[in-house]
């Protein structure tokens, strides 16, 4: 499936809803829906991002979900059978996580501890240093496991799968998202 350009525009500022169901043991943020994500309704959808590929790479998914258009209920059923949930920090769709102010990163903050707080899982896993830091305050945080947990819940916080990281391969990513993975159960 693909997107022109104007198309994807039309995306601008929507909003999706987060992919989490009750029982949820490792829920992954990501900083905001993306373009491709607001037009499928997939998290992570734009081709080229490699959040799908490094979570089958780290045993947390057995395969890849078709995640370039809207995802198929076999493919929610695998993410959600294997306890994983993702929500975002901010709702609004940009095409850059840099259009977002550092007000609406804190307010949304501030609305993800409530969501934890509610859904409880076993750890949350922040994909987004810089995000990170802004939306919680904390200009000092580094990767990893945080001292500070959200909402009483073990917190990571890990390198962005997008392209424009690309620094990290799928084999890192992979390496740092199964260390929460593990502290939820999730993988061995």
């Amino acid at each position: 499936m693909g997107y022109t350009r104007a198309e994807l525009e039309s995306f601008r500022d929507a909003t999706r809803p987060d992919l989490v169901e009750p029982g949820v043991r490792l829920l992954f943020v990501g900083i905001n829906p993306g373009l491709w994500t607001a037009a499928t309704g997939t998290p992570f959808a734009r081709p080229g991002n490699r959040f799908w590929p490094a979570l089958v790479k780290a045993g947390i998914l057995p395969r890849l979900p078709v995640y370039s258009e809207p995802l198929g209920d076999e493919d929610r059923r695998m993410i959600f059978d294997a306890g994983v949930g993702v929500s975002n920090l901010v709702a609004r769709a940009t095409a850059r996580a840099d259009e977002l102010s550092r007000d609406e990163l804190r307010s949304g903050a501030a609305a993800l501890v409530e969501r934890v707080a509610a859904w409880r899982p076993r750890a949350v896993a922040v994909v987004g240093l810089t995000a990170y830091r802004q939306g919680f305050q904390r200009p000092r945080a580094t990767a990893g496991r945080q001292e500070q947990a959200i909402a009483d819940v073990p917190t990571w916080v890990l390198p962005n799968p997008s392209g424009l990281n690309a620094h990290d391969t799928v084999d890192s990513l992979a390496r740092a998202y199964a260390d929460p993975a593990r502290a939820a159960g999730v993988i061995r």
